[in-house]
Order: structure tokens, then C-alpha cells, then sequence
């Protein structure tokens, strides 16, 4: 059980603002705060080189810590500036050629789908799009058919940036496993609101961010690498921190995940990361997750009984991301709205996920995304916001005011 009172204290912006943008930038609470301010502070006291040497115990929590959150080894983990460096580390790295292929889904994000696309021009590789099933996740029957000896990669979103939908990532781990493909899975919305297990995935890369639903900061990420896999890649790009310049002609790199990382980094950030991974951890990601769950069946109900308000989530089954629409009203027009009257969402722009959002020809829809420091009231209140705009289409800040 979430003591509720305990995480909202810890999170002072809850006083004033309701934080429904948690699948984009999770406000960070105060153990997290601190210890990035405290790490800052070291630095300005003591330089940035002798600060990082007397941190290096809490720097190696975020190894421990993301191991034992992902059932993985702490060397299978590789700090990284946000998850698309960390993504494009690992997949650049992969040993690309004419003619391989790699199998997507219609919930690709952008950035993943952009680095195919830059890969299909510089490699000639084949991007194939595997189909969805009745509910909108993928169809991993039709996923496995599509499998040849040509297949380099399959690549997954666990939850996309554009709906609450959670693909059944473990299905598509048994379909590669089965086929000795390699498996990518982008986890940035799934982990630190839902148990996600590398080792029952069956997943050969993931990758992530923090400051989503791990409650980091921002400008901080992760992967998470099959130790064989990482040990047989050379990494797109070096340094001394990734590899030793062993003699003048030659250099060793490193071992398993460490050589797909750089040497300069947030070291605040670092800390702060792993701050949250063991605060996240110290909630509890069962009761996390449980209460996610039932924050967001409670938001989806409030919305659906809206009139002028249409659910835009796909899946056989979802999570704290929820998207919608209102009739005749731009979805960024109602961000602003809402943003001003103390609640934040965000909107998932087509050019996010073109082979969804494009091809349902939804326009961009709005994205609310609770957590467990959620409240049901704060839901009430939203909901009666939503509607007052749906009432009145122009929404006109002046008439909505309280």
C-alpha cells in the first residue's frame, strides 16, 4: 500500500499544480531533488573531478539498482544522455548490410523509425511493418510470419508515446527467441509504472529515459544490453572512457555494456537517476503499478461520460497513458487551456507516430498520464475542465475561468 500523503508531500508541485503529464516529465520528488542540488553544490565546493571521485558509490547504485529492477546484471546497464543516444548506440552498432531487414510496428515512435529510415539510406536495409490484431497491439502470429533469414532486428515501443496500449512485449520476445532474431524493446513508457523483466521479455536491448516514469531528471537515460550481444558490437563511436588506448596503433574497448557510453557526463544527473530508481523501487513497482491501473481506469470512465470527448487508447490492455479528443477543438489549443488553469497534458503530434496517427487520420490527439501520487479528486477536477471545454468549443481562456 502507497502511503499517498507520504510520496504528494515528497512531491511539493502537488500543492499547486495537478501533474497529468507524467508519460513525459514526471516531476521529480525531493529525495531525487536533493540529490542532484547536493551533487551540484559538491561540485561548485570541491571542482567537478574530486566531487565525481567521492560519488562514485551512489554513481554505482544506478548499476545496481537498474539490474535489479530489470532482473539483469549491473554490467548489462550503460548510462546514456536520454534514450534516443542510448537506442541509436545499440542499433547503429548493430552489423548492418543490403538487404537486411528489420520488422516494426504501427506504434514506432519517431525517432526509432527515423534512425530505420536513415539506416534504409545509407545501408539499403528493408523496414517491414508488421500488422496490428483486432485491438491495435501487434499481431504476433502475422509478427512471426513476416520473419525471414534476412531479418536483422525487430524492433518494439512496450507503450507508445501516442496511447495507453501495452504490447505484449514477452510474445514478441518467444517469436525472436524462436528465430534467433535479435529484439529491441523501447521502455520508456513502461518502466517505473509497470514490472518490466528482461529476462521474461526475452528482450536482447532496451532502452529508456528517466524523467518519465522513473522520476528523474531530465537529460538522463539507460540501456540495457544483452552482456553476448554487447561483447560481439563495436559501438558507433569511442572514447576513453569506452575503450583503452593501449598502445599507439591499437586500443581495447571495453567490456559488455560500459563501451556504449561516454566519458563526460551529468554526473548530477547520474545520481539523481539512480535516486529514483531506488525510490521507485522503495514505493514498490507491484503497488505502483496497481495503483496506476486504477487512477487511469478511473480518468478513462470520467472522460468517456463527456459528451464531445472520444477515448483515442488502442489495446487488449492499457496503462496511466490516455488519449483523447474533443470535437471540433484543437488538442493544443486545450493543453494551453489546461495549462493555465493549473493541470498539465501534452499532445502526441502526428509527426510522432506517423504509422499510427497518421494512418487512423486522428490528428493529434491530447495525452494525460497519471501516476501513483495521483488523486481521484485531482481526476474530478480535470474532468469537470475537460468538460467545461467541450461545452464551449471556442475555448476562450476569459470564459473558462473559475
Amino acid at each position: 500500500m502507497i502511503d499517498i500523503a507520504q510520496v504528494r508531500r515528497d512531491t511539493p508541485g502537488c500543492e499547486t499544480f495537478i501533474h497529468f503529464d507524467n508519460a513525459g516529465a514526471s516531476p521529480m520528488p525531493d529525495p531525487v531533488f536533493r540529490a542532484v542540488t547536493d551533487h551540484m553544490a559538491a561540485e561548485r565546493a570541491l571542482g567537478g573531478y574530486e566531487a565525481e571521485r567521492r560519488a562514485q558509490p551512489a554513481l554505482e547504485c544506478l548499476y545496481t539498482g537498474l539490474a535489479d529492477l530489470l532482473n539483469a546484471a549491473p554490467d548489462e546497464i550503460a548510462y546514456a544522455e536520454n534514450a534516443t543516444r542510448a537506442w541509436n548506440m545499440a542499433v547503429y552498432a548493430l552489423p548492418w548490410a543490403e538487404g537486411d531487414r528489420v520488422i516494426v510496428h504501427g506504434s514506432e515512435y519517431a525517432s526509432n523509425m527515423l534512425a530505420f529510415l536513415h539506416l534504409e539510406r545509407r545501408h539499403g536495409i528493408t523496414i517491414d511493418i508488421a500488422p496490428s490484431d483486432g485491438t491495435g497491439q501487434i499481431d504476433v502470429d502475422a509478427l512471426e510470419r513476416m520473419i525471414t533469414a534476412k531479418t536483422k532486428l525487430i524492433s518494439l515501443v512496450h507503450v507508445p508515446t501516442q496511447g495507453g496500449l501495452v504490447n505484449p512485449a514477452a510474445a514478441v520476445g518467444d517469436a525472436a527467441r524462436r528465430h534467433g532474431v535479435t529484439y529491441a524493446l523501447d521502455a520508456c513508457q513502461s518502466v517505473g509504472q509497470m514490472a518490466v523483466d528482461v529476462g521474461k521479455i526475452g528482450c536482447d536491448i532496451l532502452t529508456c529515459t528517466g524523467r518519465k516514469y522513473l522520476r528523474g531528471p531530465r537529460g538522463t537515460g539507460f540501456l540495457y544490453i544483452r552482456r553476448d550481444l554487447a561483447n560481439r558490437l563495436d559501438p558507433p563511436f569511442i572514447d576513453l572512457h569506452a575503450a583503452n588506448w593501449s598502445a599507439e596503433r591499437s586500443f581495447d574497448i571495453a567490456p559488455a555494456a560500459r563501451r556504449f557510453e561516454n566519458y563526460e557526463s551529468n554526473v548530477a544527473g547520474r545520481i539523481g537517476l539512480a535516486r529514483a530508481v531506488a525510490y521507485a523501487r522503495k514505493v514498490g513497482i507491484a503497488s505502483i503499478e496497481a495503483r496506476i491501473e486504477s487512477l487511469a481506469q478511473e480518468l478513462r470512465q470520467t472522460l468517456n461520460a463527456i459528451r464531445g470527448v472520444t477515448l483515442q487508447d488502442l489495446g487488449a490492455r492499457t496503462c496511466g497513458i490516455v488519449t483523447f479528443t474533443i470535437d471540433q477543438v484543437d488538442p493544443i489549443a486545450v493543453r494551453d487551456v489546461l495549462f493555465q488553469k493549473g493541470i498539465s497534458t501534452s499532445v502526441s503530434l502526428v509527426n510522432h507516430a506517423r504509422l499510427d496517427l497518421g494512418r487512423r487520420e486522428t490528428g493529434p490527439v491530447l495525452r494525460a498520464s497519471v501516476h501513483y501520487f495521483n488523486t481521484e479528486g485531482e481526476i474530478e477536477r480535470f474532468g469537470a475542465a475537460v468538460a467545461r471545454i467541450a461545452l464551449n468549443t471556442s475555448i476562450q481562456t476569459e470564459k473558462l475561468s473559475s
